[in-house]
């Protein structure tokens, strides 16, 4: 069972920053106003709730959320979320973060392989709540669609990144 001593510091900051940037590239590829963006924040840490409370979540998991509780683990999520946009351009933001969630991915094969499926897997449901968190376009709430086809591209493009099935 994988835990946060079978890492390196800096391999386990890149595992904690994965469920944010996994949202992250979500709104990244196709921005929300406000009142989206809080949704889909919103979303992002509903996923990281029902994993705490979930009593069938796999070890790795359970980790990565009992230490995102914490103000260090929240810090170093919250850096890696920065470094990506740092210097970035609006449009660089999603390509940063895929890239950072590809390097999330190696990590999990290498050091955690019998985890890595269900953990890619989380990363996978958090970027699909985070991309129906809201209803994007129509008129005060009606007409819109609840997941667009830019946020259906970037799904894809997660799911590729990660090396594994969307769900």
């Amino acid at each position: 069972m994988a835990d946060k001593s079978n890492f390196t510091a800096d391999e386990w900051k890149k595992i904690l920053e994965s469920p944010l940037l996994a949202g992250f590239a979500v709104s990244a590829g196709d921005p929300s106003g406000f009142i989206g963006t809080l949704q889909e924040g919103f979303a992002s840490a509903k996923a990281l709730a029902t994993a705490k409370s979930d009593p069938n979540a796999d070890a790795l998991i359970k980790a990565v959320v009992n230490d995102l509780l914490t103000p260090d683990g929240r810090a170093a999520a919250r850096d890696g979320v920065k470094n990506v946009v740092d210097g970035a351009k609006l449009n660089e933001f999603k390509d940063r973060a895929l890239g950072e969630l590809r390097r999330t991915a190696s990590i999990l094969d290498s050091k955690a392989p019998s985890e890595s499926k269900a953990f890619k897997d989380w990363l996978n449901q958090i970027a699909n709540l985070v991309a129906e968190a809201g209803v994007e376009g129509g008129f005060l709430g009606f007409g819109g669609v609840k997941v667009t086809d830019s946020e259906r591209a970037t799904l894809a493009e997660i799911s590729t990144a990660l090396g594994a099935q969307s769900t």
